[in-house]
């Protein structure tokens, strides 16, 4: 099999960590963009790619790119691709666009220019047409305008890859499953600790970092990829695919844990980790994080997403505040990272920062924030120095 370009699409402030993720699967050309990240492999590391990234939100293979000047032309080029080799007049198909160019604003009338473009070649090459399907469509097609160049893509993956299908509890605002994985990687978890999520919610944090430390394949119950629907898809290699990277899953005998005030949450949480078939590995507990202390003697890694502030009946500055004692005071001896788009609220942590990663946490601008909590104290008393008469 040939290698061929593949583009896969990721959060802002993820591009690093999904090319290290994408180094690791032994991809070739990787080269990291804004949101994305282009790289080069075969049909079965496309499906690897699916199975096994944790930072992507699609894999795109794209099958065409040209310059455009004007509607007709767009409508002309996108007529002349050969759309037969993808799928047929009986087959359902859906487009997403995106437009960054001063000739195309509006993504929607793209949109309908090209599906008409693609309706009428089959229209007028075997008399029939294939529907537009929105919701489960057999082919989706991804077309991207960047100023003049226009990059016509297939979407390998169907539906979004943070759909991972063990979510089917959720509590207010709950974090997006790539959002999470993207901030454990960052912070460098590995799964050689004990790892604690004292705000836990419904326990997306907890889960991601299980699988990220047991090596289980994140999109292991993912039924929907939309390759699975193409003319050339491969069943055989894909179960050869499937099962090595079941095969590399490994053991974890350190504890993962979660707290959350809320009952309901918990309940929530429990549901979400027994559908991921992870009850083994997380244990969750109705508890107040201003009350608690560290668990274990061992080093502890703390990754979490505090309530903002419109989900607060409380007041967020001093909130943030009782983060910084709890930290302080209660858990020595570890490596706190949490995410926040409050300003100002951050400042009354009261603690020095190691590392501030910029994330959007949805639309909204934020911080992924590591503080250092050393057992004693970090600075080393100096010696006096004898001063001579």
């Amino acid at each position: 099999m040939s290698n061929f370009k593949m583009v896969a699409k990721t959060f802002a402030g993820l591009e690093t960590i999904l090319a290290k993720e994408l180094q690791l699967l032994g991809a070739g050309e990787i080269k990291p963009g804004i949101r994305v990240v282009s790289f080069e492999g075969d049909k079965g590391f496309m499906y690897k790619a699916n199975l096994a990234l944790r930072t992507a939100l699609r894999v795109l293979k794209p099958i065409a790119e040209f310059k455009v000047r004007s509607e007709d032309e767009f409508y002309r080029k996108i007529y002349n691709i050969n759309w037969e080799e993808y799928f047929d007049e009986e087959d359902s198909f859906a487009i997403d666009s995106t437009v960054h160019s001063d000739k195309f604003t509006h993504s929607r009338y793209v949109t309908f220019k090209a599906k008409d473009a693609i309706v009428d070649k089959f229209r007028n090459q075997t008399g029939k047409r294939p529907n537009i399907d929105l919701r489960n469509p057999d082919v989706r097609i991804n077309i991207r305008i960047s100023n003049q160049l226009c990059t016509v893509s297939l979407d390998s993956s169907g539906d979004s890859l943070h759909k991972r299908g063990y979510r089917t509890q959720t509590g207010e605002a709950p974090i997006n499953e790539v959002l999470a994985a993207g901030m454990l990687l960052h912070s460098g978890w590995d799964g050689l600790t004990d790892f604690l999520d004292p705000m836990c919610g419904s326990g997306t944090i907890l889960i991601e970092a299980a699988m990220i430390a047991l090596n289980i394949p994140v999109n292991i119950n993912n039924n929907n990829f939309g390759f699975k629907k193409w003319k050339d898809w491969d069943p055989e290699l894909y179960e050869i695919i499937e099962k090595a990277q079941l095969n590399r899953i490994r053991d974890f005998k350190d504890q993962i844990i979660g707290y959350d005030i809320s009952a309901e949450a918990v309940e929530k949480a429990k549901e979400n980790i027994e559908n991921a078939n992870l009850s083994d590995f997380i244990k969750v507990f109705k508890a107040d994080f201003f009350q608690s202390e560290k668990f274990t003697k061992n080093h502890l890694h703390l990754v979490f997403n505090p309530p903002y502030d419109e989900r607060l009946a409380v007041n967020i500055l001093e909130f943030y505040q009782n983060i910084g004692n709890t930290l302080k005071q209660n858990y020595k001896g570890s490596q706190a990272w949490f995410i926040t788009s409050e300003k100002e609220a951050m400042k009354n942590v009261g603690l020095r920062t190691s590392k501030r990663i910029k994330l959007y946490n949805g639309p909204l601008e934020a911080r992924l924030l590591q503080y250092e909590i050393y057992e004693g104290t970090k600075k080393k008393k100096r010696k006096r120095i004898k001063r001579k008469k």
